[in-house]
């Protein structure tokens, strides 16, 4: 019995340890690529909304969202779904809607 419980404990924390690097590595990777400075603040509150809500982006923002490139869109989807606010949400659906 108390094999079962090390076992558990050794689960949770190897679980632990790969959120809390993912979320190390996205933002690492948004630092390195000054990601959250590419794109104004009016495209980034249409493209959040379009991908983490419903709705569309214009060819203004999409043109901004292609510079930013999918190496920052990708980490800063990543660290958003990391967010306990949005645990609500598909992870699949949102990366599916975010490509």
């Amino acid at each position: 019995m108390a094999s079962l419980n090390v076992y558990s404990v050794l689960v949770v924390l190897f679980l632990t340890c790969g959120v809390v690097m993912a979320t190390k590595e996205n933002d690492q990777i948004i630092k390195e690529n000054n990601c959250e400075t590419k794109m104004g603040l009016p495209c980034v509150l249409e493209a959040f909304t379009s991908i983490f809500n419903t709705g569309s982006i214009s060819n203004k923002c999409c043109s901004e969202l292609v510079v930013l490139g999918k190496v920052c869109h990708s980490a800063l989807v990543k660290r958003t779904l990391q967010n306990p606010v949005f645990k609500y949400l598909n992870p699949a659906t949102i990366i599916a809607k975010s490509i």
